[in-house]
């Protein structure tokens, strides 16, 4: 009898001693908090802290609120590392303890921090316990946890939620909340009673049950996304849009974002459940988009909603008319009535750009505008997903005709937006704009010479979008373009002005000589003029980009030019202001361009200038210029060639360095909901069990990409000399090709064929006579020749099997580059998988091609062309080329889905494309193709020849 007595004086004391160390906790004073923490960790390692804590906290009355408060929290931090040193009667007594609280405390900040450890006791009960729990003899299995480890709770959420005091039904859904990934792990045969609990709340009279309701369902369904499970609470989606909806329209942003989020993670579920509410989830997230009175950013998360939807379900977006066509018109409307710019997307993330801007607006500008969303924005990032993911068919005319609809219009407003959406939809709709271009480009050019400022600005960046995607067809108009834009470099805004020598950059980049012959004296003084006379930076900048591309047109017709240019660059690419590397940057690339348009002999007196501001770009502490002079080495590399050898034993160490680095660090997580006193949690040693989260380093992404170019530009093109460098650019590169970034396995896959090519001009004079389909002889390949290249075939092989479209596609333009040079021994290794593999991509029914069976979407006769299919399909010409009358046996896996991409119903692009894979095989194969002449390759080019695409009739008359 004394003996429990002693205890439970012992654990008074033990509860008072604590209850003094945690309201100093309270006090805002940060060197009291640091020693109490200290003073505190020594008692939190006594397992009797927890029921002391648990004293503290039931202490109505005798202690402070905000003591009992921390107390909770104190609790939930320490309670896991103690549970496994409690019997079975200990734990029932301390749960009991638990929900006596909650059933009976009135102030919220202490009810709430009861949810929390209540939480975290079911964690550890339906987790089983632990290794040495004493209640289960050790191991926690299936009997010692799981749903019936602690039925009471659930009996008090269930008793709570009907309660007819909303403070407890709030309760309910609070405490279902905190256990969101207990529930959803251990508590499944439970579902279908929590989805009538859940949707009795949702239509509670109380808001705030019902807004607590939305949150518990909305973390739940978030955890189950990806599990066949949500299905059992996916029909009460359209409750939490009714919920949030309402909320909405009381600007209870809480809750709306919370369901935003929600949706988002819903966007990717693979369930036909959920995805059978995409309508009501839009036409919620448009409403949101379109509420002036809510905050961007949430207008801007239900606008990442919609673009999602679109991206995991675009078939199904675009078929559902009215849907597609209510989206497209808010976004056109918050675009026309907006008083922003609407090319401003093309150059917000270039500082000097945001500089001049700040400069040209004087004291309204606010720098943190440009950091922010807006609605104009927000409209064109969704509208610029649209384009991109839903298919042609359903969406381009929908965009076109409300575009065309606008720039006829007299407000001035309505002609912006028109041209702007013109601009913004030019990359996703490239192919079928291509075709429209007579009908599309005379209002561009209306829109050029419009009196009003901003749509001549919108103008130029619809001019600049479609002449970087609707090559080469847009060449066409030169004798329009060319003028219109210089006359465009006159303009008085900074913005016009940037943006016409964009228009210059991305249109001159593929013009011929003799389309830029008649303005190219004009252009070349009017950008170097415009270059010495201003002082805008963004100008500066795209003056020097046009320039550059302004000389890759003119090909050697730019040598005249080139020692006037190169001296104004000379005095740029010395710049040393941190503010200034852009432009540096930019005067080396120029150089680099203008190498490739002159040539070696013109370029020699520049080269040793350029080489040594580049490399002395490395040792700037700026990943910008890092990239500029990348850039520029495999650039230089292409011209000089061999006389670029000498810089190798420099530069191959360096890139070999970048590209092996690691682009992501691991750092510390955020802290939790309970992250406060985090001196106090439950290890000693704070850095070594907490939980850290991978940071990716975009800019050392890019970086690296633009090191594996270079040091596959320089393997190409420096011969021999580069072969001590084989096996360590090799590694790298091998090591690159598993990296988990697509944009680093696709500049992978483009540089590992130029491994090759160093080898062959070492060991084979630059060129392997090889001769097609043999391969009973012997080998024409070196042994070094035959390691190398059994090397990069590998490495390329596994890469035609990677779920990024690109990368799969750069990886069978390697293969052929490969097979091509060495010939059918260098084939013959990998024949079978490679074989195997190119027929699955074009059967569709490779990784890259079956994601969006995930999401419900299926595949139809009219899809889009896929560019990477182009790839593909030269591959099988180049099997034919190399493979000669060993490739016939093929023949029947083959044709079939080839001519599958010959039907009319398909894409002009797919159709060209097919038609061209049939002429390369009659032109490789030649008698081998007679079997099927009369069933395939007559029928087909018969139809070719009636094709109305003048590319499907001329690649059909090839064949």
């Amino acid at each position: 009898m004394a003996s429990n007595e002693n205890a439970a004086a012992a654990a008074a004391a033990a509860a008072t001693q604590i209850a003094q160390l945690l309201a100093a906790l309270t006090h805002p004073d940060t060197n009291a908090i640091r020693e109490a923490e200290i003073n505190l960790k020594p008692l939190l390692k006594d397992p009797r802290c927890v029921p002391a804590l648990i004293d503290v906290l039931k202490a109505r009355g005798a202690q402070p609120d905000a003591v009992r408060q921390v107390a909770a929290v104190v609790l939930r931090k320490r309670i896991g590392g103690h549970w496994n040193h409690f019997d079975a009667p200990t734990k029932a007594v301390l749960k009991t303890e638990i929900l006596s609280i909650l059933s009976s405390e009135p102030q919220r900040i202490v009810r709430n921090g009861a949810v929390g450890v209540a939480a975290t006791m079911c964690k550890l009960e339906c987790g089983g316990g632990g290794a040495d729990d004493p209640s289960t003899g050790g191991g926690g299995g299936a009997g010692a946890g799981g749903g019936n480890a602690w039925p009471e709770l659930f009996q008090f959420i269930a008793s709570a939620a009907s309660d007819a005091n909303p403070d407890a039904r709030e309760l309910a859904f609070l405490l279902l909340d905190e256990m969101t990934e207990t529930i959803g792990l251990h508590l499944k045969p439970q579902f279908p009673s929590m989805a009538t609990l859940f949707a009795t709340a949702l239509t509670d009279s109380e808001t705030r049950v019902q807004n607590s309701s939305v949150k518990a369902l909305g973390q739940l369904l978030s955890y189950l996304a990806d599990e066949k499970e949500v299905d059992v609470f996916s029909n009460l989606i359209p409750a939490i849009i009714t919920v949030a909806d309402n909320c909405r329209k009381r600007s209870d942003e809480d809750t709306v974002s919370t369901t935003l989020d929600v949706l988002y993670d819903l966007s990717y579920s693979p369930s036909p459940a959920v995805a059978a509410h995409m309508n009501a989830i839009v036409l919620f997230c448009l409403e949101c988009i379109k509420d002036s009175n809510l905050e961007m950013g949430v207008r801007d998360s239900a606008a990442l909603v919609i673009a999602t939807q679109a991206e995991s379900k675009p078939k199904t977006f675009g078929k559902d008319e009215a849907l597609l066509s209510q989206v497209l018109e808010a976004l056109f409307n918050l675009i026309e009535n907006s008083q922003e710019s609407a090319a401003g997307a093309l150059f917000e993330s270039n500082p000097a750009w945001r500089e001049d801007m700040a400069d040209e607006a004087g004291d309204d500008f606010d720098p943190d505008d440009l950091d922010s969303p807006t609605e104009t924005s927000m409209a064109q990032g969704t509208l610029d997903m649209l384009a991109c993911e839903i298919p042609k068919k359903y969406v381009f005319q929908p965009i076109v005709s409300r575009c065309i609809g606008r720039l006829t219009s007299p407000h001035p407003h309505h002609r912006k937006a028109g041209i702007a959406c013109l601009g913004v939809a030019a990359e996703g709709c490239a192919e079928p704009l291509r075709e429209h271009l007579p009908d599309v480009m005379p209002h561009v050019f209306a829109a050029a010479g419009d009196a009003d400022p901003q749509v001549r600005e919108c103008a130029c960046f619809a001019l600049g979008q479609i002449s970087e995607h609707c090559q080469p067809e847009i060449l066409g108009y030169a004798s329009q373009i060319l003028p219109i834009v210089f006359a465009l470099l006159d303009d008085n805004t900074v913005a016009v002005q940037a943006t016409s020598c964009y228009v210059l950059e991305m249109f001159c980049e593929r013009l011929e000589p003799e389309g830029v012959r008649p303005l190219l004296d004009a252009l070349v003084k009017k950008l170097a003029a415009m270059l010495e006379g201003t002082t805008k930076r963004s100008v500066q900048e795209m003056a020097v980009a046009a320039l550059a591309a302004t000389a890759v047109a003119a090909e050697e017709e730019f040598a005249p030019y080139i020692g006037g240019v190169a001296a104004l660059m000379s005095r740029l690419m010395v710049l040393t202001d941190e503010k200034l590397y852009t432009l540096r940057g930019r005067a080396l690339e120029c150089m680099g361009h203008m190498a490739i348009a002159v040539g070696k002999d013109n370029f020699r007196p520049y080269f040793q200038d350029t080489m040594r501001c580049a490399c002395e770009g490395l040792t700037f502490d700026s990943t910008d210029l890092h990239e500029f002079a990348y850039a520029v080495f495999a650039n230089i590399a292409k011209v000089m060639g061999e006389e670029f050898a000498p810089v190798l034993p420099e530069l191959v160490p360096h890139l070999v360095k970048v590209i092996g680095e690691d682009e992501g660090q691991l750092e510390q997580a955020v802290e939790d909901k309970a992250g406060q006193f985090s001196g106090l949690d439950d290890s000693d040693e704070e850095d070594e069990d907490g939980n850290y989260v991978l940071h990716v380093r975009t800019a050392l992404l890019e970086s690296k990409k633009g090191a594996i170019t270079a040091l596959g530009e320089m393997a190409a093109h420096t011969g021999a000399a580069f072969c001590p460098y084989l096996e360590e650019s090799m590694t790298v590169l091998q090591q690159a090709a598993n990296n988990w970034h697509p944009l680093i396995k696709g500049e992978t896959a483009d540089a590992l064929p130029s491994l090759v090519v160093p080898s062959v001009a070492a060991h084979h004079g630059g060129e392997i006579q090889w001769e097609k389909g043999d391969i009973g002889g012997a080998s024409p390949m070196s042994p070094h020749t035959t390691a190398v290249t059994s090397a990069v075939l590998a490495e390329l092989v596994a890469l035609m099997k990677d779920d990024d479209g690109e990368t799969v596609g750069k990886a069978c333009e390697g293969i052929q580059a490969v097979i091509e040079l060495c010939g059918p021994h260098a084939l013959a290794p990998v024949a079978s998988d490679c074989l195997a593999t190119a027929h699955m991509l074009l059967t569709k029914q490779a990784p890259c091609q079956r994601v969006d069976e995930l999401y419900g979407e299926v595949f139809d006769d009219d899809d889009d062309h896929d560019e990477f299919m182009t790839n593909v399909c030269d591959l099988v010409g180049a099997f034919g080329r190399v493979m000669g009358p060993h490739f016939v046996q093929y023949l029947p896996q083959f044709l079939p889905p080839i001519c599958t991409y010959a039907k009319s119903s398909r894409p002009p692009s797919d159709r060209a494309m097919a038609m061209g894979c049939l002429g390369e095989l009659s032109q490789e194969l030649e008698k081998g193709i007679q079997d099927h002449w009369q069933s395939v390759f007559l029928p087909a080019v018969l139809a070719g020849l009636a094709d109305p695409d003048d590319n499907v009739k001329r690649n059909a008359a090839f064949c």
